[in-house]
This record gives C-alpha cells, sequence and structure tokens, in this order.
C-alpha cells in the first residue's frame, strides 16, 4: 500500500505547508505500506463505549417527506396521492410504503413537530448535526464526535464513531467532523458496508510492520524539530490508532460474512439493509456512534414514485434493526434517531414534487430509554404549520444527550479560546422517555 496526502484537512497550524512536510519524510509513508491519509484521519477514533450506550443515527439526507412517510394526510388535498396505512395506535397511520415499520410502531417515538428556520441543505445539515450554524471562526464538533469522546473508551482499539455511506460534496461535508475536539474524535468512514475499511489488510508480516512504524516515527521526528511538532503529533496519535485498529481481532466486527444467512436474510440485501446489519454489528462489538447515510431524499420533482421507492429501500432494514437489537438485549440501550435536515413542502409543485420545508416535519427516536408507542406534537390539518409541542433542533439534541447521559451543557474549549457548549439552548423532550 502507499501513502497518499489527499485530504482536505489542513496541517498548516503552525505555518509550516504540506509540501514542506513531504519534505521531511521523501517516500518513507510508501514504504511503511500503511494507509492513505484520509483513511489514517477516518479511522482515529477511540472505541468501546462506557455505560453500555450507543447511538444509530438514519440519516435521511436530502430531506424527507413527512407526507409521505410518518405524518400523512390522507383526505387533505395536500396529501396528494399518498396511500395510508394503520398502526396500532389509535388514529396513526403511516404511508402504506411502510408496512413493516406501522408493524413496529411500539418501538417508535414520532415527534410530528420539529421546527427549524434553515431551508438550505449544507447548513441545515449542519445544523442538525451540530446545534450551531457553519461558522469560519468556530469549527463545531458534529454530534458523533461529541458522544465519541464523551462515553467512548479512548483505549479501545476500533473506533468509537463509524460513518457508512456518506458520500461526496458539500452535503457530506456538512455533516460535520470533530472541530474542537480534534483528530481523536474524527469518524471511520466507509462507503459503504460489506466490506472491512478500506486498506486495513496488511501487505506484509507484522513484526516488518512495526519496523515500518519504527522507521516513519524517525523521520518524522526530523519535521517535528523543525516547527511541526504539532503536526506530527496529531499524525503519530492517528498512525498509532491505526495500527491497533488493523492488527485488532475486533475487526471482524466489520465482517458481515460471520452473520447466519437467516439474519442477512432479516435485514435484506439492500446496501441499507447491510448498512443496518454493520451498525447492529457494530454497536455490539463496542462502538459509541454509528451514523447511516440513505438518500437523497431531496424530491423537487416526482415526490410520490420516488418516496415509495426511498421507502421501499428502508422499511425491511430499519424493523430488522429494531428487532434483532431488542432479541439481544441491546435494544434499551441503544438510541436510535431518524431523520433528515427538514421536511418537504404541503403544496406540490407542478413537476409533482415537493420543495424544502423546515417549518414542520417530522423525527423518530427508538430505543435508549425512549417511550415507543407514541406520537409527540403535531401538525395542523393541511401539515403546514405545527399546531401542538413544537420541537426545535436543540431540542431534539438535547434529549438525546439525555438518553446517552451526556451533560449537553458541558462546555468545550475552541482554538481561539471561546467555551461551546455541546447543546445551546433548547429543551429535553422529556415525554419522550418512559
Amino acid at each position: 500500500m502507499s501513502f497518499h496526502i489527499q485530504s482536505d484537512v489542513s496541517i498548516r497550524r503552525s505555518g509550516l505547508r504540506r509540501r514542506d512536510f513531504l519534505k521531511f519524510i521523501p517516500g518513507a509513508a510508501a514504504a511503511t505500506g500503511l494507509l492513505s491519509w484520509q483513511d489514517l484521519l477516518a479511522a482515529n477514533a477511540p472505541a468501546l463505549r462506557k455505560a453500555g450506550k450507543a447511538c444509530i443515527l438514519l440519516w435521511m439526507g436530502g430531506g424527507p417527506s413527512q407526507f409521505e412517510t410518518f405524518d400523512p394526510k390522507p383526505g387533505h388535498s395536500n396529501g396528494g396521492d399518498t396511500k395510508t396505512i394503520k398502526t396500532s395506535l389509535p388514529g396513526v397511520e403511516f404511508a402504506d410504503s411502510l408496512p413493516l415499520l406501522a408493524k413496529s410502531v411500539d418501538d417508535l417515538c414520532l415527534i410530528r413537530s420539529m421546527s427549524a428556520k434553515e431551508g438550505q441543505h449544507p447548513r441545515a445539515t449542519f445544523l442538525m448535526h451540530t446545534g450551531y450554524l457553519p461558522s469560519p471562526a468556530v469549527k463545531y464538533p458534529t454530534f458523533g464526535s461529541i458522544v465519541a469522546k464523551e462515553i467512548g473508551d479512548p483505549a479501545s482499539e476500533i473506533p468509537s464513531f463509524v460513518r457508512i455511506g456518506a458520500g461526496q460534496g458539500a452535503n457530506a461535508s456538512a455533516m460535520g467532523s470533530a472541530g474542537i475536539l480534534g483528530v481523536d474524535y474524527d469518524p471511520l468512514a466507509l462507503t459503504a458496508a460489506g466490506r472491512p475499511p478500506e486498506n486495513t489488510a496488511l501487505s506484509t508480516d507484522e513484526k516488518r510492520f512495526q519496523r515500518r512504524l519504527g522507521l516513519l516515527d524517525r523521520l518524522q521526528g526530523d519535521y517535528a524539530n523543525h516547527g511541526g511538532q504539532q503536526e506530527v503529533g496529531d499524525h503519530q496519535k492517528i498512525y498509532a490508532q491505526a495500527a491497533r485498529l488493523v492488527l485488532s481481532p475486533k475487526m471482524t466486527g466489520f465482517d458481515l460474512d460471520k452473520e447466519p444467512q437467516k439474519v442477512k436474510d432479516l435485514y435484506g440485501s439492500s446496501a441499507f439493509g447491510q448498512a443496518c446489519l454493520l451498525a447492529r454489528r457494530l454497536v455490539e462489538t463496542g462502538v459509541t456512534f454509528v451514523e447511516i447515510s440513505h438518500g437523497p431524499w431531496d424530491t423537487h420533482q416526482d415526490n410520490f414514485n420516488r418516496t415509495r421507492t426511498l421507502n421501499g429501500q428502508i422499511d425491511q432494514p430499519i424493523a430488522a434493526l429494531l428487532a434483532d437489537l431488542k432479541s439481544r438485549g441491546l435494544l434499551d440501550s441503544t438510541l436510535i434517531i431518524w431523520t433528515g435536515e427538514f421536511g418537504r413542502t404541503p403544496r406540490i409543485n407542478p413537476n409533482k414534487g415537493r420543495d424544502h420545508f423546515p417549518r414542520a416535519f417530522t423525527s423518530v427516536l427508538a430505543g435508549g430509554g425512549i417511550k415507543g408507542g407514541q406520537v409527540i406534537g403535531a401538525t395542523d390539518e393541511g401539515g403546514e404549520a405545527v399546531k401542538d409541542r413544537p420541537v426545535s433542533v436543540n431540542d431534539l439534541l438535547r434529549t438525546a444527550c439525555h438518553s446517552l447521559s451526556i451533560d449537553a451543557d458541558k462546555q468545550n474549549m475552541s482554538s481561539i479560546g471561546r467555551p461551546i457548549k455541546i447543546v445551546d439552548g433548547g429543551e429535553v423532550v422529556k415525554e419522550a422517555f418512559a
């Protein structure tokens, strides 16, 4: 394996440029046969969760339509062509393309009164992941990094934060990084489930691998002596943690082939189904936070057919995830969050689509001490506004912190000496808990 400098992460904190760094280690990393720079930055989070708690974020990027998922409006012109299916909760119906989740409603807490003010994808995505709007002055940490720092085990060999299927581009970038928390809490990013993290197979024996690490340390020492102490320190931590990951027997947690066929069948063979199965395996192995991306749900055109297709991709895997976690005694300690950055407009546009609508949308919680079989909040008859129990983004994040026993008022210090609360404002949605 070769060493590629391909990350957007800057190594210029002390004023030295990346090409200066390379002058001090010409060919060194290639000689080690280790991971790429991008993979190493991703593979550095600590692992095994404390107190047995974990979180799985099912991120529906692009903004899922509440009308075609968990808050349909049958009989109203805004409801469009969507047909509904009854659940065991009186008066509560889902879109009929979610039949298995309708049967799982006793495990779900529907928050139908989410409300925000950002209707632009990257900004709304960043807000939902951090509780803050983007700022050039402060690199706010994404929620997964916060969870990794607060309840992850830094001595573990596997990462605390794994992100599956985030893709590329501005919206993927808007999902955020560890920011002010430092590279220790960045996510291990996987393009998809079903195979181990890239570049984690040794191309040599373990003794030679360790010798190559020692060679790299010596070569980096020269750079550190010329003013690059911070960069080298971060880099050495990343390599050390990545090496632990590569050599760890717990790498089998990423291997779906270890699962019985009947379990695989429970989740289905889709990419999202495999990601949900991997999330369960990782939580069982000790990972604290798993984020799975699915979409795009940006249905400006042909909303009804596209959402029906998307629902068909998530219905079986999420129902399987709930049932599987419950059967293994893990649901009570594992918080599941289903959400996107906003919802879709009540009015159907000329392209038979729905546009961005942060004013009123739906998020769903399960597990982690959440009381299932209930609906919190409501939108009006046409879904145009929240009429009961509005819940903000920071309310939702505070509620997640409460589930995971994280102090939402704890402060982390930015690089300019500014204290940043984990969640600034908001209130716990207390009725979400049993």
